[in-house]
């Protein structure tokens, strides 16, 4: 539905992976943007939102937002499943299979609703480990930002997986954890093996769960590839997060920047 010229704020989808690590990032995450102005449509499995109501305090954190919802989403796991320690590599792996077509369903359903207490969704954030929300939000046409919840330091080693291959860093060789690591640009004079993450520690570079992270990593800049405006936002994004880091301090200082580039993709 066309809610141009309303005087409502935009509207923002963030999709977390289930991890309890990752969906407490992006609460705080849906918290800034909330206390911004924004309205804020913070989607999780049935699962993860039990665990919400019965183990945080989301509800009354939140209560002071009119614009905050809590939405959920099946995983298609069984109610007993654990969804824990290695499961949770299982659960990354097929989630997109249950999860994509529900998706698209959710923000078409969404984008039919009127515009009296909130503007349809505009915009997606989605976890970073999670590559399918960007074909989804490319079929449909909302533009999407791809967010990681560890730290940069975690991710961009991902991105340097074929290097270090290459040079032969991974796998290891012997157990000497303080041995340096020289094929991540940027971080060669001070990189040891133990500062890699642990998903670095495996004996056959094919590894599942090595290679599934590294491929969801590769899908990131597909999120900034909507339209040249997008991708000039996302570019001078990560110009300042990376100069954030390198003063010493938190990208987070950027939160208003974010969420003017929300405002003027949701104006268009």
């Amino acid at each position: 539905m066309d809610c141009r010229g309303s005087d409502l704020p935009p509207h923002v989808l963030i999709f977390p992976f289930h991890a309890p690590s990752h969906v407490g990032s992006m609460l705080k995450l849906a918290e800034l943007l909330c206390h911004g102005g924004l309205h804020v449509t913070f989607l999780v499995t049935h699962y993860t939102h039990r665990r919400l109501l019965l183990h945080s305090n989301v509800q009354s954190r939140f209560a002071r937002y009119s614009g905050f919802q809590l939405e959920t989403i099946s995983d298609g796991l069984p109610e007993d499943d654990p969804r824990s320690g290695d499961k949770i590599m299982d659960l990354l792996q097929s989630f997109g299979v249950t999860a994509k077509p529900l998706l698209k369903k959710f923000l078409i359903s969404n984008g039919q609703q009127n515009c009296n207490t909130q503007k349809p969704i505009k915009c997606i954030i989605v976890d970073g480990v999670m590559s399918f929300p960007i074909d989804v939000a490319q079929e449909i046409g909302i533009p999407i930002f791809s967010f990681r919840a560890s730290s940069t330091c975690n991710m961009w080693p991902y991105f340097c997986v074929p290097k270090l291959i290459e040079a032969g860093e991974i796998p290891f060789k012997g157990n000497d954890l303080d041995a340096p690591v020289a094929s991540v640009p940027g971080m060669e004079h001070f990189l040891r093996r133990r500062d890699l993450p642990s998903f670095f520690r495996v004996q056959d570079v094919s590894d599942r769960d090595l290679q599934l992270i590294f491929n969801e990593t590769h899908q990131i800049p597909r999120a900034q590839e909507r339209r040249e405006k997008f991708m000039q936002s996302a570019d001078r994004m990560a110009k300042m997060g990376k100069e954030a880091v390198r003063e010493g301090g938190s990208s987070s200082y950027q939160l208003d920047r974010l969420i003017e580039d929300i405002r003027l993709l949701s104006a268009d």
